[in-house]
């Protein structure tokens, strides 16, 4: 072969080799570069206070560690909210367990508060099925959960962002996410907003004056606000290039804020809770209008109260203050549902409300049990009428559910089986008697205004043309104007209503 020749196959080999080298690493797979990644990552835990305006109601940590072949990463969260007199605390725990490349395997969450006490185990089968074991109390059970490609859990997000190199000014990220603690998955999309430096406290000294930890030296990070909108809150967290929290801001005013371990844990620890909670019987306040409404975190049945002694309120408006926000909620009880129209005969054939249909974690539409009670209320299945079957699976859901304070979070199954429970234990099984029947139902959690006061609530809607609120607690049907909603569907959304708690105001106009 002549030198020319030989020139040009060395020149041939060395483009295809360059080519191969450039495809390898500008278009490499995203778990190819998530796993790279990983292995940069330094084990550790970070701590974070949690503040609502000025004062510290919580303590967090996220502790991550990196294993041979997977990544453990563990969340702790507190919460003490005062109010009547008493702390009300909420914790949760989760440990998730993901491959390199940040695919969830396996989650064990721990939650207790005010609205229930669960265990939930999942694993991932495949990428399509998470079966998750819920234990609440002395009751169990199993269910699979059908997933839509890769999930992640909402803590991991911020890692996933640093891992995939989504970390620009003005790139947006949309995914799948499984939340662990209400079992239920959401599609989220997040924008990275902007880049710039904060400072937090790397270290604490102990004041002796006021026996307090304060910052000794600060350390500045680099971090990326990440904007977000949940259940209609906008929410901004800062993070920096490893996936870290540094700075998380709610609408609602929840602030959380990593700092050094004192500063986070032992002065929330050593805090007054006496004062505080002598503080939190002070009456509700009123500003100008007809009267104010502090937001108590318990239930109107937990708190001793009986709602059904007040009378039906037609309508209540409501002024809503958040940090940087003012808005006036009308609310308008629906007519009466004997004199409407029924929009549609039983069951329900609308693929777009099918998801109302289907069973959920202790939402068990399909249960035998479940079925045959729905028929037999629906007089053997022939009640075609979606607002009369409301009415019937709500009266005697009314009837046959003794109210009982219950520190599980109910099944369905289980109080048919017990016939005791709360406003959450009929909620539910109103939901799983009425999508057996094939009326679209879902639960709703917010605020039942009684004495002044907003106590969390639990009822259920259904949809007759519009989505109605239906309350079997009550046997409202419809139900009134004092019913404030602010979550829908899923298992223990009250969870959600926690972080409202503080900064959230509701003036009754």
């Amino acid at each position: 072969m002549s030198r020319r020749h030989w020139a040009v196959a060395i020149l041939v080999v060395w483009v295809v080799s360059l080519g191969w080298l450039v495809k390898r690493e500008v278009f490499r797979s995203t778990g190819a570069r998530l796993a790279e990644a990983a292995l940069s990552v330094a084990p550790g835990a970070m701590f974070y206070r949690v503040d609502l305006g000025s004062q510290q109601v919580g303590f967090r940590s996220a502790t991550l560690d990196t294993l041979r072949d997977s990544i453990r990463v563990e969340d702790v969260y507190m919460l003490d909210v005062p109010a009547l007199g008493r702390l009300y605390r909420t914790s949760a725990r989760s440990v998730a367990i993901l491959s390199r490349t940040l695919r969830l395997r396996r989650v064990d969450v721990t939650f207790d508060g005010e609205f229930g006490r669960f265990d939930a185990h999942g694993s991932v089968l495949g990428d399509s099925i998470l079966r998750v074991s819920i234990v609440s109390g002395e009751d169990s059970q199993v269910t699979r959960i059908p997933l839509s490609g890769p999930i992640t859990i909402p803590s991991l997000l911020p890692l996933r962002l640093a891992f995939s190199g989504e970390l620009e000014a003005g790139r947006s990220y949309s995914g799948r996410l499984f939340d662990p603690v209400l079992l239920a998955g959401r599609d989220v999309t997040v924008r990275v907003a902007a880049e710039s430096t904060l400072v937090v406290a790397d270290s604490a000294d102990l004041d002796s004056t006021t026996m307090v930890w304060v910052p000794n030296q600060f350390d500045t990070v680099r971090a990326f606000r990440i904007d977000e909108e949940l259940q209609g809150i906008p929410t901004s967290s800062w993070i920096d290039a490893q996936g870290r929290v540094v700075r998380a801001m709610v609408a609602a005013g929840v602030a959380t804020e990593r700092s050094a371990f004192e500063i986070a844990y032992e002065n929330f620890r050593r805090r007054d809770t006496a004062r505080v909670a002598r503080n939190s019987m002070l009456p509700p306040q009123t500003t100008g209008g007809a009267g104010g409404g502090a937001i108590v975190p318990l239930t109107a049945l937990a708190a001793g109260l009986t709602a059904r002694a007040e009378p039906a309120l037609p309508r209540l408006r409501l002024r809503v203050t958040t940090p940087g926000r003012l808005d006036t909620l009308d609310i308008v009880r629906a007519t009466n549902l004997q004199a409407s129209a029924s929009p549609y005969r039983l069951p329900s054939r609308d693929t777009a409300l099918a998801r109302w249909l289907l069973p959920e974690p202790l939402i068990q539409s399909r249960d035998p049990r479940i079925a045959s009670q729905a028929r037999l209320i629906l007089n053997g299945g022939r009640e075609r009428s979606p607002s009369r079957a409301a009415a019937r699976l709500a009266e005697w859901v009314h009837e046959h559910v003794r109210p009982a304070r219950d520190a599980g979070v109910p099944s369905a199954e289980r109080v048919l089986e017990n016939g005791r429970g709360d406003c959450n234990a009929a909620a539910t099984l109103f939901v799983a008697l009425a999508r057996s029947a094939g009326l679209p139902a879902r639960t709703i959690s917010g605020l039942l205004y009684q004495n002044e006061r907003f106590y969390y609530h639990a009822w259920a809607e259904v949809y007759l043309g519009t989505w109605v609120a239906i309350d079997p607690s009550l046997n409202q049907v419809p139900a009134d104007a004092r019913h404030v909603r602010f979550a829908v569907g899923g298992l223990a959304r009250q969870v959600e209503l926690v972080p409202l708690i503080g900064r959230l105001t509701l003036e009754v106009l």
